[in-house]
């Protein structure tokens, strides 16, 4: 009986944290959608007293974006995912 009650238990809880806002899932959909239209790229200079002068330097591709997946059907199907409804609000993407 308690491993029903700790099973039944474990499933409520999990389903009220799984729980996300339109609005949060729209914020975080656009997210994945603009990494769908390009590659980010991301590079670091400085200078600091230990080791001198540094450069670092980063590429991120999504599986998204190698796909050749459009960044409009990515946010749609990401917001239906999350919240099972239609996107509140068209995503706001970087002009390429």
């Amino acid at each position: 009986m308690r491993t029903l009650c700790f099973i039944l238990g474990a499933t409520a809880m999990s389903a009220c944290a799984s729980e996300i806002t339109p609005e949060q899932a729209a914020d975080r959909c656009e997210e994945r959608a603009q990494a769908a239209q390009a590659p980010e790229v991301g590079v670091t200079v400085g200078v600091n007293s230990n080791t001198g002068r540094y450069v670092d330097g980063s590429i991120s591709l999504t599986s998204d974006y190698l796909r050749g997946r459009d960044p409009f059907d990515v946010y749609e199907s990401c917001v239906i995912n999350l919240t099972g409804q239609p996107p509140i609000r068209p995503p706001a993407l970087r002009s390429l």
